[in-house]
């Protein structure tokens, strides 16, 4: 029995949760699929399930084996996929993660076009201010804002956005305008606990760089919470400018500190390092990269 046969069996018992459901799904005999599964074993050396009478589940060894031969499979089914299509149509499900606020203003807004651009896609957008792991949670491409510390990664830069600070008219009629960052220290500065650096703020000065801390009554590991904070005249806020979008415009939202702000962060596109990238994916990324800068 060949090895690629015995994966695929295995790969179908894990994720039908039996042998008899894996049958159904594969179209072979229960026979069939157990045999196979009992050559991989012995092959191995190793058990991959713990049987019962009443479920099927992976061993620890069998965990492993699956969390390494799952996305080799699937990286084969890409390349098949890949060269039997005469048409350069790309199709399947990917999975796209960005943080909250910029993905609703941004992404969001550009997956018909993505979608009517190709048609046989399957978009799975997942938003959340949490970094995930890309591979643990079978993410694809992730479009990130900021730094990018993940050695396992690839990072493709496609723009970057200034940093703002933000107030309310209404906050700063009851507590003053800052008019340098020392002056920070006497307001209410509202906190984004997903940076290391959200008690020191840095500017920029005649001198270079330079940092003040500040404190306030509201923190949040998301955006769009210390947003509604600024916006309801809790405090100030810092900012990626794009994740204000059309609120500048507005006559209640004044920004502060103009002239001491220089940080700027960078919009990257990152997918797992990986010797194969599946079309699906590039074409996304070609996508995106040509999008968001017109945004931007």
């Amino acid at each position: 029995m060949d090895r690629f046969h015995e994966l695929n069996a295995f790969i179908a018992v894990v994720e039908a949760g039996g042998f008899t459901a894996a049958a159904r799904r594969t179209g072979d005999s229960q026979s069939t699929i157990s045999k196979a599964i009992g050559a991989l074993e012995k092959r191995l050396g190793v058990a991959l399930f713990n049987r019962s009478t009443r479920s099927v589940t992976l061993t620890d060894q069998g965990q492993r084996y699956y969390d390494r031969a799952k996305p080799l499979l699937d990286e084969m089914d890409d390349a098949d996929n890949e060269m039997t299509s005469s048409t350069g149509n790309v199709s399947g499900l990917i999975r796209i993660a960005a943080s909250g606020t910029f993905g609703r203003l941004h992404i969001l807004p550009l997956i018909p076009d993505l979608l009517s651009l190709n048609p046989g896609l399957q978009v799975d957008l997942v938003l959340s201010d949490f970094v995930r792991d890309m591979v643990e949670d079978g993410i694809d491409l992730a479009i990130r804002v900021g730094a990018i510390n993940d050695p396992d990664a690839i990072a493709r830069r496609v723009a970057n956005t200034p940093l703002v600070c933000v107030g309310s008219r209404r906050y700063f009629e009851r507590h003053g305008m800052p008019k340098t960052p020392a002056e920070l220290v006497d307001h209410n500065c509202l906190l984004y606990r997903g940076l290391a650096e959200s008690a020191q703020w840095s500017f920029i000065g005649p001198e270079g760089q330079f940092s003040v801390p500040v404190r306030g009554n509201l923190t949040s590991n998301s955006v769009e919470t210390i947003r509604a904070g600024v916006l309801a005249g809790v405090g100030i806020g810092r900012f990626a400018k794009l994740s204000l979008a059309d609120d500048l415009r507005h006559p209640d939202i004044i920004t502060v500190l103009d002239e001491f702000m220089g940080d700027t962060r960078d919009i990257s596109l990152i997918w797992p390092r990986r010797r194969f990238v599946p079309a699906r994916v590039r074409r996304v990324t070609d996508f995106f990269a040509e999008a968001i800068p017109k945004r931007i």
